[in-house]
């Protein structure tokens, strides 16, 4: 979907496919450098980290292998829950293993920070994270990421996997949605 085809629906343009594509590019490349002699496993949150995860292995010089979890905390609203529950767990056994969690958006924090902790638990040998988007002012607790697409301000978003209620997910661009869509 175009950003066009949102009529009133999307305020602001954030960025364009092609900025996505070129730091995701650009996130690879330093990923591939950093785990180049290690056995890493990419493990990708459902389900709005897909358009993510294909773009970034795209990019990536070389094989690697991939898992993916889906976890709920939102809902259909608008702000986490912060309640965490496992709807997919991962496939893989982790233990030993250098895993690289890639998200889309990190915005409280605290679904990311359950995940982490319970990737931890499986004795993996490290734990990275990577994500496209990060809200520094919508923190609610401190975590650790490693690779970081984008900064952006505290405003929801969609677009490129982002999603409000299911919809907008396809849109090629991510951009604010407009208040009157959500309240």
């Amino acid at each position: 979907m175009d950003a066009e085809h949102m009529g009133a629906d999307l305020d602001e343009i954030l960025f364009t496919e092609e900025d996505i594509r070129q730091r995701l590019g650009e996130l690879a490349e330093q990923v591939w450098q950093d785990y180049a002699d290690k056995d890493v496993l990419l493990v990708g949150v459902l389900r709005g980290a897909i358009m993510v995860m294909a773009d970034f292995m795209r990019a990536l010089p070389g094989s690697v292998e991939m898992d993916w979890m889906a976890v709920s905390s939102y809902g259909s609203g608008t702000k986490s829950s912060g309640v965490v529950r496992i709807l997919k767990d991962l496939d893989t056994d982790i233990s030993g293993r250098h895993v690289l969690i890639v998200e889309d958006i990190i915005d409280s924090g605290l679904t990311l920070s359950w995940i982490r902790t319970n990737l931890l638990s499986r004795r993996p040998a490290s734990v990275e994270i990577c994500t496209l988007l990060r809200k520094p002012e919508a923190a609610k607790v401190e975590i650790d990421v490693r690779y970081v697409g984008f900064e952006i301000p505290n405003a929801f978003v969609v677009g490129y996997g982002l999603d409000f209620d299911e919809k907008y997910r396809n849109l090629r661009v991510i951009g604010t949605l407009a208040p009157h869509v959500y309240s």
